[in-house]
């Protein structure tokens, strides 16, 4: 049986890494008494699969983690002895089973969504709120993207979905593929490159608020949060 556990990442834990968030989960589950499955081999490990890692430094309202288990009283019960054995920073909100045919979470992902705001004395000079309809009705928005490979340049407008900006906070849809991968700070860089203007070092505070993954319909594609892939009824099974 498959499950996808959403959580929150926030306070002085945003400053712990992927790996370790991964490391605390599976100490957690162990701890929690959760029936988990592990590989086979020489060297099993509890199968899990996270969605897209999180920077170190951001908070998160949504984030996700596949697991396989054996069995479970309901789901209710698993959020409820994850949460019991967990830190202040992480916090189980929902646990769904997922049909047999769901992919995983990291294969999953489409886009995320974010909230960005500016630290205090690190505002910009420039009103962001005024530039946006200039910088959206663009038809490209070219920024040169740094990568293992070397740079290359990517075309940010065909990987942002929405953008909004109110009382100085911004409001963002993008593409988080393996393929797009656009970072909230790549926008606000460009969105000031317009006014000339350079982002100061550590200066935004970067809320990730949701992943959301492709559903098709009769009517096209269409983005739904992870956690809307599942059910909270546990599945019978024929013996």
């Amino acid at each position: 049986m498959k499950l996808r556990i959403k959580f929150k990442k926030y306070g002085p834990i945003r400053f712990i890494g992927h790996l370790d968030v991964m490391r605390f989960f599976q100490k957690a589950i162990r701890r929690a008494g959760i029936d988990v499955a592990y590989s086979q081999g020489f060297s099993p490990h509890q199968i899990m699969a996270f969605a897209a890692p999180l920077g170190v430094g951001l908070t998160s309202n949504g984030e996700y983690m596949d697991i396989e288990v054996h069995s479970i009283i309901s789901c209710q019960d698993v959020k409820e002895r994850l949460n019991q054995v967990s830190v202040p920073g992480i916090e189980v909100t929902t646990v769904k089973v997922l049909p047999d045919n769901a992919e995983n979470a990291m294969a999953s992902v489409a886009a995320a969504s974010y909230t960005v705001r500016f630290r205090e004395g690190k505002v910009p000079e420039t009103d962001i709120e005024t530039l946006l309809p200039h910088f959206l009705a663009k038809e490209r928005i070219v920024i040169t993207k740094e990568t293992k490979k070397g740079s290359r340049e990517v075309d940010l407008k065909q990987g942002l979905y929405f953008l909004s900006c109110e009382n100085g906070v911004l409001s963002m849809l993008v593409d988080a593929s393996s393929g797009g991968n656009i970072k909230p700070v790549q926008v606000v860089e460009a969105i000031l490159a317009e006014a000339g203007e350079k982002l100061q070092e550590n200066a935004l505070l970067i809320t990730r608020e949701e992943v959301y993954t492709h559903l098709d319909t009769e009517s096209g594609s269409k983005l739904i949060p992870l956690d809307e892939i599942g059910t909270d009824e546990i599945p019978c099974r024929n013996a």
